[in-house]
C-alpha cells in the first residue's frame, strides 16, 4: 500500500524537518519511491536536502496542495512526504474536508498517516488532542518523541490525549538524538544524511567517528521506523 505522510506537530523548533528527512533517506535506503513537499518557505530545508526528492508547495491555496494529492496521479504505487511548517494545520484541515481528499485516497488504497513530532512541553499535548479533533478515527497517527528536543516525556505519555490516540491505533516512536555539532555541519553543507556519511567535504566535513556516529542514529531511528506499517 502506498501513504501520504503529513509530518507535523503544528509547532516550530520540535524537529519536524528531520522527521521528513530521516523518512525520506528511510525510504531511499529500503528503495521505496517517494515525492517529498516542503511547505516551510521560510527555510525550505526539506527541498535544500532532497532536491532531487522534494520541491516547494504552497498551503495558502486549495489549488497549491492539490500538487501534493496529484503526485498520485503520476505514480499511484509511490509513497509522499509532507513536511508541515509551523501554523499550517488550519488551512490544511479545509482543504482536506472540503476535498474528502480521505475518501478520495482510501479510493485509490493509499494509507494517510498523520505524524505529530513532540518535544517535552504542553504544547505538543493539547496540539495533540486539536489534531485528534479535526480528523477523528480516518487517519492513521505516528507520535515522534524527539530526544532531541527533551528526555522526559512523561507528561505526553500520561495525558488524555495520548490514551486517546492510542485508543484509535496509534504508535509512539522514539527519534534518537543526534549531537549538535554533528548536525550544525550536516545543515551548513545542505547534505542528505547519505551525503554527510559517505562524501568527505573539504568544509564543514564530517570526521570518521562524526561519520560513524551519524550512522549509528540512522540505524536506531530506522529501527523505530521499522515498527511501522510504512
Amino acid at each position: 500500500m502506498s501513504s501520504i505522510n503529513f509530518i507535523g506537530g503544528e509547532k516550530g523548533g520540535v524537529g519536524k524537518s528531520v522527521t521528513a528527512r530521516v523518512l525520506a533517506q528511510y525510504f531511499l535506503d529500503t528503495g521505496k519511491v517517494f515525492t517529498g513537499f516542503d511547505t516551510d518557505r521560510s527555510h525550505n530545508s526539506f527541498t535544500r536536502f532532497y532536491p532531487d526528492f522534494a520541491s516547494p508547495v504552497v498551503v495558502d491555496s486549495f489549488e497549491g496542495l492539490d500538487v501534493i494529492a496529484e503526485a498520485f496521479e503520476v505514480n499511484p504505487e509511490q509513497n509522499v512526504i509532507v513536511d508541515l511548517a509551523a501554523q499550517t494545520a488550519a488551512p490544511l484541515a479545509r482543504w482536506i474536508k472540503d476535498s474528502d481528499l480521505f475518501e478520495v485516497l482510501a479510493d485509490l488504497k493509499i494509507a494517510v498517516n498523520f505524524w505529530h513530532v513532540i518535544d517535552e512541553g504542553k504544547d505538543s499535548v493539547n496540539l495533540l488532542a486539536d489534531l485528534m479533533e479535526s480528523f477523528g478515527t480516518a487517519p492513521n497517527y505516528i507520535v515522534v518523541l524527539n530526544l532531541g528536543r527533551g528526555s522526559d516525556f512523561s507528561l505526553m505519555r500520561s495525558s488524555t490525549a495520548m490514551q486517546n490516540a492510542l485508543a484509535c491505533g496509534a504508535r509512539v516512536i522514539e527519534l534518537p538524538q543526534l549531537q549538535d555539532a554533528s548536525m550544525r555541519k550536516i545543515d551548513r553543507q545542505n547534505a542528505s544524511f547519505w551525503s554527510a556519511v559517505h562524501e568527505r567535504s573539504e568544509t564543514d566535513g564530517l570526521g570518521m567517528l562524526e561519520r560513524q556516529r551519524v550512522k549509528t542514529w540512522l540505524r536506531k531511528a530506522y529501527s523505530a521506523l521499522d515498527t511501522l506499517p510504512l
